[in-house]
């Protein structure tokens, strides 16, 4: 029986392994096209060993640019898709634990059907509402703006229905001895609500930092600046379909780059993230 079990951990790590390897070896290999001359890899003679171009290749992505589709360094377009993603995963934060909160602990006429017509707008996403939204942007001297790129993305119906569902799992007792306590909304709130929501905060934010980091489509039509582009917006412009020739290392590179900081916050809010995600009982 031990060694029944021994042999399906064995197995079991075998298959991990594997499903490691396919995942991380395109990573692998972009690593090392951002290392080779881009003729090699023009040529299709790519070795699977880095090359000698390492430190070269990352500073002219990084401060300098590509020299034809972009003129922009990829340090701007991760300024800019940072400031974004964080303003876009605060933003929604904010606003929906607010929201959550009003529609859980307020009595107020149609509150019900407030949280309905939130939660339907599930099904408008920002594809099917392109063309208003952008006009609204357009009409409100927002193009080309960190505010155009965040704010029409702020909103979140997922978020307030997570936030509501924890706060009405909050024991009626924390309510009734703060207002022994004499505390206020604003204090409940403050000193009771967002303490327990910290777990669920974190696990949001991970979520909606990836998610405004990721974002493609609506930066693609708002910014028509090269200093006010995103890093995925750089990607696609460097990879060009004319008879130009794509610099393949600097599209690895930025590539690479463009990982960073998803990863980064998913290894700095990892426990944070998994607490959020599996806790029932508060």
């Amino acid at each position: 029986m031990v060694e029944e079990e021994g042999f399906r951990r064995y197995v079991a790590h075998i298959i991990l392994w594997i499903g490691i390897a396919i995942v991380a070896f395109p990573v692998y290999l972009a690593f090392v096209a951002s290392t080779q001359d881009n003729a090699v890899i023009a040529n299709g003679q790519m070795s699977l060993l880095p090359g000698g171009h390492f430190f070269q290749t990352y500073y002219q992505t990084i401060f300098v640019g590509t020299s034809g589709s972009t003129r922009e360094p990829v340090g701007n377009m991760m300024l800019n898709s940072l400031i974004m993603a964080l303003l876009i995963a605060l933003g929604k934060i904010a606003i929906s634990i607010i929201s959550a909160y009003a529609i859980v602990y307020f009595r107020f006429p149609f509150r019900m059907p407030i949280f309905w017509i939130i939660f339907i707008t599930l099904m408008l996403p920002v594809e099917v509402r392109i063309y208003p939204t952008y006009k609204i942007v357009a009409d409100l001297h927002m193009l080309d703006s960190y505010a155009g790129l965040s704010l029409p993305l702020i909103a979140s119906a997922t978020a307030t229905l997570l936030f509501r569902q924890f706060f009405m799992t909050v024991p009626d007792e924390l309510l009734e001895a703060s207002r022994i306590d004499g505390a206020g909304p604003f204090r409940f709130f403050w000193d009771t609500l967002l303490p327990l929501s910290r777990t669920n905060m974190a696990a949001l934010f991970v979520i909606l930092f990836i998610l405004g980091w990721n974002q493609y489509l609506w930066p693609l039509l708002i910014t028509t600046r090269d200093d006010m582009q995103t890093i995925q917006i750089g990607i696609r412009k460097m990879i060009t379909t004319t008879d130009a020739l794509t610099e393949w290392p600097i599209v690895m590179a930025t590539a690479m780059l463009a990982m960073l900081p998803p990863v980064f916050v998913v290894i700095a809010m990892q426990k944070l993230f998994v607490r959020g995600l599996v806790e029932t009982e508060k």
